[in-house]
């Protein structure tokens, strides 16, 4: 892949959307990035654990206080990854040194784009992204929104950066939060289906080992069916379920427990919390 005309800025405190993880899977993906990559962090601890990653410069804050600015005046793209209630101040610290054609880009969950051209004016470049940690493997989802200023462009060359750590789907901003609490926070519903599958396993008499094994490799062995299939899950899962048998009987208790709800509710609580943060709750 050819070199890109780009800097690429990331502040990567922890986060609820690591920035760290896109940045760990841009290195990883190989795309060359002309000028390297800059990310900043507050401490040398933080700053120490990204310098080993190729084409990547860290700056440690506490050592070099003017590392943001200097960061962004060089960097096409400028990728916020820090915490909600963090974002303006960092804002406001680098609207003096951005470039005339930066891209400022949000990781941070429940900020809007108000709030980054309240901090950097209208004029600015600005869209939204909804990343998830999968990003660290190549197999992210990542919704991204375009402000006012954002041109056609800007929203091409920041899918294409994404799109080097996964999928990429293109929303309007009103939809971002919902979109953040199934492929944001999906990967933590997963995670859970596999705990709790896994002690089941366990208390069926096996080894914690082979009760990982187990969980593991079966939701990767299914999710990899589903995407060499093309198939629907719904027509997997009758598929696996044989009339009278174990599964549908499974199948029924899961089914009883009203999953459907369960889900709906879940969603619906993360979305409220989403719109606690952009109102700084």
């Amino acid at each position: 892949m050819a070199a890109w005309s780009i800097h690429f800025l990331a502040r990567v405190p922890r986060c609820r959307f690591d920035g760290g993880a896109i940045l760990q899977g841009v290195v990883a993906s190989g795309v060359a990035v002309d000028g390297g990559i800059v990310a900043t962090n507050r401490t040398r601890e933080k700053a120490d654990a990204l310098a080993s990653l190729p084409g990547v410069t860290s700056i440690a804050l506490e050592q070099n206080p003017t590392g943001n600015a200097d960061a962004a005046a060089a960097a096409r793209i400028v990728l916020v990854g820090v915490k909600p209630a963090m974002v303006p101040d960092l804002l406001r610290e680098i609207a003096p040194s951005l470039r005339e054609d930066a891209i400022v880009v949000s990781l941070a969950a429940g900020v809007t784009l108000a709030t980054f051209e309240e901090a950097l004016g209208t004029q600015v470049h600005s869209i939204r992204s909804m990343p998830n940690t999968p990003a660290t493997v190549g197999r992210a989802v990542t919704g991204i929104a375009a402000g006012p200023a954002a041109t056609l462009e800007d929203v091409a060359v920041v899918r294409a950066l994404f799109e080097t750590v996964g999928a990429v789907i293109e929303v309007p901003e009103s939809q971002i939060d919902a979109l953040s609490t199934v492929s944001g926070s999906g990967p933590a519903y997963v995670f859970l289906f596999i705990e709790e599958l896994t002690k089941a396993a366990v208390g069926m008499g096996f080894s914690d080992a082979d009760a990982r094994l187990m969980a593991e490799q079966t939701f990767i062995g299914a999710t990899a069916l589903l995407a060499a299939s093309g198939e629907e899950p719904a027509e997997l899962r009758r598929r696996v379920t044989s009339p009278k048998g174990t599964t549908e009987r499974a199948i029924a208790v899961l089914q009883e427990a009203r999953l459907d709800d369960v889900f709906a509710r879940a969603t619906a609580a993360a979305l409220a919390r989403a719109k606690e943060l952009a109102a700084g709750a």
